[in-house]
This record gives structure tokens, sequence and C-alpha cells, in this order.
């Protein structure tokens, strides 16, 4: 899978610029705020259908214009294809492939497969479960088009079942109502947590292999699923279970406490939970195993490696750690920005200045 063209109109910074990628590496280089995040922003955009960075899809338009459009060209073992997603102030956007505009936003999911790797996701070992189970969450919707119908159904029932918590006028009236919720969650979440299982034991076998490269051997590193195991069907009736025995519980909050949205996976290196007991080395290197493997994952489930795209990652690096990373870009396409990028490495190198393709060099 590669990239062959970006063209953005009224995006961000950009006014109207259109630039071509080449196979391997691509770095974008320039100063600080000069819209090179933003042109990654715009890629991964066309991957899942929303920004990493920003929730509301009018922060993405410039400020003087009412509307944007983004048009991504790529090629991969199906064939050429373009994605274009036209953004608005006060209308929700509108997605085409090939010319043609989808009715549901999953049909744009697995289309077009990027990974996002920025000093952001840090985020993902140090800080709270959300943010590992929205890192799961991305990553199962590209591979999965059900998972991403179980995930939002899932999500919708839970919603339901939290007003019904909320609104019950008492304990017994809700027990009498509650089970048709507790059915549907479970018939849903135990979906979501099986895919999730099988994912984090996929990322584990991959992601220790690259922690013993930029160690030395030194340090192992293991991904464990903190929430139930098992069958699906064994998954369902745990989760029927364990909401029957926390109704009390969640009643008196007003929400639900069990299920795939409280749930976690944990990052141990050298049996040591890196969270609250690693170093900032460790934490890194454990993230940039993570990101590492998630592109051999990518590579078993679609037979072609997605695109990565490398956000002011290389000056949070060490250098053995900047040349392994360098090296690897040579398997697939990469877009990569930096402030600067002096290394003796074969790539295709684009000046922008203020949201402009100043000069490009070879």
């Amino acid at each position: 899978m590669k990239i062959l063209s970006v063209e953005l109109k009224n995006y961000r910074n950009y006014k109207n610029i259109k630039i071509n990628f080449n196979d391997g590496l691509n770095v974008l280089v320039g100063k600080n705020a000069q819209g090179k995040t933003n042109l990654l922003e715009s890629v991964f955009l066309c991957a899942i259908g929303k920004s990493p960075r920003v929730n509301k899809d009018k922060d993405l338009i410039n400020w003087n214009e009412e509307h944007s459009k983004i048009t991504l060209s790529l090629e991969k073992q199906s064939g050429k294809k373009t994605i274009e997603i036209f953004l608005f102030k006060n209308q929700n956007k509108a997605i085409k492939i090939n010319g043609v505009q989808i009715l549901r936003y999953s049909e744009l999911l697995g289309e077009f497969n990027a990974i996002y790797f920025s000093p952001d996701d840090l985020k993902l070992v140090k800080e709270s479960p959300d943010e590992r189970r929205r890192f799961m969450d991305i990553d199962l919707s590209q591979f999965n088009k059900n998972y991403f119908y179980a995930l939002s159904k899932y999500n919708k029932v839970l919603a339901q079942r939290n007003k019904l918590l909320k609104t019950s006028k008492n304990f017994e009236s809700l027990k009498e109502t509650v089970s048709v919720w507790n059915e549907s969650l479970a018939k849903y979440g135990s979906y979501v947590i099986l895919k999730r299982l099988e994912l984090i034991n996929k990322l584990n076998n991959y992601a220790n292999i690259t922690e013993q490269e930029l160690t030395n051997n030194e340090e192992n590193i293991k991904l464990s699923y903190t929430g139930l195991s098992g069958t699906e069907e064994e998954i369902k009736q745990n989760i029927v279970l364990n909401l029957e025995k926390s109704l009390e519980k969640d009643y008196s909050l007003g929400y639900t406490t069990f299920g795939p949205h409280r749930d976690d996976f944990k990052i141990e290196v050298n049996n040591i939970d890196i969270r609250h007991f690693g170093s900032q080395g460790q934490q890194r290197t454990a993230t940039l195993s993570l990101k590492l493997a998630e592109l051999e994952v990518f590579k078993e489930y679609f037979n072609e490696y997605p695109i990565l795209l490398l956000d002011d990652v290389l000056s949070e690096l060490d250098n053995k750690r900047k040349n392994m990373l360098l090296n690897k870009t040579l398997n697939f396409q990469t877009i990569l920005t930096c402030t600067e990028f002096d290394y003796d490495v074969n790539c295709t190198k684009f000046v922008i200045n203020n949201g402009e393709i100043s000069n490009i060099k070879q």
C-alpha cells in the first residue's frame, strides 16, 4: 500500500496544495507551526474518518472558509483508490470513495490503513485506560468492520442502561427491566472483548521481538488484557453474571461499572508494570515497540503494510532507536515530520513553510 498524492483545500493553514509522495521514506522538514503535523493529520483522517488531535471537524477548516476538502489517492494490492473527505462548518462531513459517497462511516474503515505515531503516544503507556482502549479500538476498527459495528452497538446500549440506572424510580423496578440491557451488553461486549484479546496476543509477540532488538535482549515486554477471557459464549455469560452482581452498586452510582468500556491492558517490562514503575526511557522504548508491532499485525491482516506516519518522534529517541526506526522505513511507505533531517538514508525530502511546499529535494 502506498499514497500517491494528497491534495488539501482550505484545510488548517493550507489553502490549496497537492503533494506527490514516493515509495519508502518521505520527510517533511520545516520550522515549528508551519503545517507539517496538519498534513499528517489529514492523511490519518482518511484512514479512520476523524482527527487524532481534535474532536470537532469545523476546527480543521481554514479560519476564513466555510468548507474544506481532502483528496487522497492511493495504490494497494486491490488497485488504485481515491478517498475524498468534505468538511463543513455547519453540517456533517461527507466521504466519497472512488467518487461514490458512502452512507455509513464504517464503509471507510479498512479502505486505507495508517499508523500514527507522535510524542503524545507516550500517553498510551503512562496515562489512563482510556488511551489504551482507544488504541485497541482504532486498530480493530480498521481490521474488522464487524468490530466497529459491535463496539458502536455496545456503546449505544451502554448509554441506554446508564439512563435507566439514573431514571428508575426505585431499585425493585430497575431489577424488573434491566435484564434486557444486560443481555444486549453481553452480546456485543463479548465480541469486543474476544477481538481485543486476539489483538493483544498478536501485539505481544511482535512487540517483544522489537523490544529485545532495541535493548540488546536485556528487556522483555509483556502485554496482557485485564478483563474477561475465554470463548465468546463464556465471556457473554460472565458479563451477564457480573452485571447482575454489580447492579446495586451501579444503581447507587448511576452508571455501569463493569464491561469492556472499563477494561485495560497491562504493559510489563521484565515483569514490572511500567505505567507505575518504569523509567521514561523504558516507557518510550515500549511505546516504540508497540507501534512497530502494529505494523506487523496490520501486515498479517491485510497482507501489506499500512502507511507509517511519524510526527516529530526522532527528537525523542536516542541514536540507536533512530537508526532502527529509519531502517524499518525501507520496508514500507513512511511520512516523517521534523525540524531538520541530516541522516544518511534514502528519502524524498519536502520543505514546508507556512502551508506551502516551497522546495523539494530528491
